[in-house]
């Protein structure tokens, strides 16, 4: 039985409750934070508990999906993925992706990403994914233009943190291209 959600170095997955403590330790690194978002004051275990519970117990979405990257054989959590910004009348949407820090370098982004996207082109039927990446995260930058995206654009100056401001690439890719390059 082959399953959609794994590939050769991950597996994407619903969010359990005890996924908290990977997670909860992911936080640990403000730099990685920084690079996916922003950074937020520390929270309690406590919160980290409750939030995964909540996470595990709400219903999914065709489309607007939060998933666990987790190892293929041991299934231990590595990061996460989640789409967003949907547009189902012109079949556009955008990703976020996360990495912990232990596990960067290992292959495991560049897996969930063909993987998310091998669903939403050819199982919900999008046309273009987007990604936005901040110019200060250079490994991101990299993934996703050896991944195949295309830069559309540049905001200079649209996120301040650590002290100084960074441009926004915007990144996209057709499912044409998607398919030219990951052969599904």
């Amino acid at each position: 039985m082959t399953s959609a959600w794994v590939g050769e170095r991950v597996r994407l997955r619903a969010k359990e409750p005890e996924d908290w403590e990977a997670f909860f330790a992911f936080e640990e690194d403000s730099d990685a934070v920084r690079n996916g978002w922003r950074l937020h004051p520390p929270r309690s275990a406590a919160q980290a508990k409750k939030q995964a519970t909540e996470q595990a117990e709400e219903e999914s979405d065709l489309d607007e999906i939060n998933l666990v990257i987790a190892t293929r054989d041991g299934n231990a959590p590595v990061g996460s993925i989640n789409t967003h910004q949907i547009d189902r009348v012109h079949g556009t949407f955008a990703y976020g992706i996360g990495i912990g820090t232990p596990h960067h370098r290992k292959g495991y982004a560049s897996d969930a990403i063909v993987i998310l996207l091998r669903y939403m082109f050819f199982e919900r039927r999008f046309q273009k994914a987007e990604a936005w990446v901040y110019s200060s995260n250079e490994p991101s930058l990299a993934l996703h233009r050896r991944l195949g995206f295309v830069e559309e654009g540049r905001r200079r100056r649209s996120r301040y943190a650590a002290g100084r401001y960074d441009d926004e690439f915007l990144f996209g890719m057709t499912v044409e291209e998607f398919r030219e390059r990951h052969d599904a």
